[in-house]
């Protein structure tokens, strides 16, 4: 069987760092926190008050071509980031027919629209709930309202894997291309999750900072929920040729794995594995990664797991790799997380700049080492990495490389 090269031509995104995938990367480059505080009136005891989330107006600023009497929020973003990246590849009309697939993620899907009905049917409330709830609360909507917007009619699928969700996405998009399944795909995730209800599960489930998203640093006290969509365009590299398309980077390597064991305690061993599996499917050495964009979350627990992982996997040559987590400026979008951190690592191979860990304070002896802070940190790479770890054991990372030569 022939094995196709795959190459990223486009990419957008919609954040709280803004709208566009610039806005994404220069917030993550100059570690400016897209965090702000947040208070729901619904939370009568909240404790936690700050997220990073979309504001409203920007939504409605950017949302002009959405249906949202048809659509929660999570499609909304998606096909605001999807246009993007549709003219960001210089994408036609003639492109879009029965090899162009759609693999979009989505831990949660159409949060929104499910709090305000739950909201409505607990209250008794006399409002009528929304007639359209059905169609806005599905996982794949997302997907399915990108593959209706564009007439993309090649394989559709929607990974709803937690926080591997987005990376998931993208990693089955990069195989099912690579084996010639299709030529052209939109893959990569998105959620819209800062609502009350979910805002207040992961208050209760004791994982949210009361102040500062500090990843791997001694004084980490938690996560920043986020939400967010990033969508990438995948093309065979032989598809992407014949039209002439601007090639940002190339997908040289994928590798997930299941921890088979806690539900909600990782497990070093299944993150190292699928470090390792992404490098060795790329035809790579360890050492030939020069960036990791790290899952790091900056829970004890997280922290600590994946710091030893990346130990296992890049032994002596750890202490001299460039590592940073950019949660703590986009917060953690959960099924969109792992599209997001792709555009941004994307950004980090083609700069050459790997961007600091915002609000990193001083070095855990328990982890041993020091991620980049302060400022972006120069680079000399073709490879980078982007890790995913999720509940549920889930892990996936994903090998970037340079653009081909042309």
């Amino acid at each position: 069987m022939t094995l196709h090269r795959v190459v990223i031509t486009g990419v957008g995104a919609f954040s709280p760092c803004g709208n566009g995938a610039d806005a994404l990367w220069q917030a993550a480059r100059d570690g400016v926190s897209a965090a702000g505080e947040i208070r729901f009136d619904s939370i009568p005891d909240q404790k936690v008050f700050r997220a990073a989330h979309v504001p409203q107006d920007l939504y409605e600023a950017h949302a002009v071509n959405c249906k949202p009497r048809f659509q929660d929020r999570v499609a909304g973003f998606a096909l605001i980031a999807a246009e993007e990246a549709v003219q960001n590849a210089g994408l036609t009309e003639q492109h879009f027919d029965d090899d162009f697939g759609v693999i979009v993620g989505s831990g949660f899907g159409g949060a929104d629209t499910l709090d305000r009905n739950y909201t409505i049917f607990a209250q008794g409330s006399k409002t009528r709930m929304d007639p359209m709830s059905i169609p806005k609360i599905m996982t794949n909507a997302a997907a399915s309202w990108i593959s209706m917007t564009y007439g993309a009619r090649g394989p559709i699928y929607c990974n709803s894997t937690a926080c591997s969700s987005a990376s998931q996405s993208i990693g089955m998009a990069f195989h099912l291309l690579r084996a010639g399944a299709m030529r052209r795909c939109f893959t990569g995730g998105t959620e819209a999750s800062v609502v009350p209800g979910v805002f207040r599960a992961w208050e209760i489930l004791r994982v949210l900072s009361p102040d500062y998203c500090r990843p791997f640093s001694r004084d980490r006290n938690g996560m920043l929920l986020g939400e967010g969509a990033g969508i990438l365009i995948l093309e065979t590299l032989e598809a992407a040729q014949e039209r002439g398309a601007p090639i940002l980077a190339e997908i040289v390597g994928y590798g997930t794995t299941s921890d088979g064991g806690d539900l909600l305690r990782p497990d070093p061993d299944g993150a190292a594995r699928a470090m390792s599996k992404a490098i060795r499917d790329a035809g790579l050495a360890p050492s030939q990664i020069g960036y990791v964009n790290a899952h790091g979350t900056a829970t004890v627990a997280n922290d600590l797991s994946e710091t030893k992982a990346m130990r296992a996997v890049f032994g002596e040559d750890f202490d001299q790799l460039a590592v940073s987590s950019t949660k703590p400026v986009h917060g953690h979008a959960l099924g969109g997380a792992g599209a997001l951190e792709t555009i941004v690592t994307l950004f980090a191979l083609t700069r050459q700049l790997a961007p600091p860990t915002a609000n990193y304070t001083t070095l855990d002896p328990a982890i041993g080492f020091e991620p980049v802070h302060g400022e972006a940190r120069s680079l000399s790479t073709n490879y980078c990495l982007t890790n995913s770890f999720a509940f549920g054991g889930i892990n996936a990372s994903l090998a970037l490389g340079a653009a081909p030569a042309s």
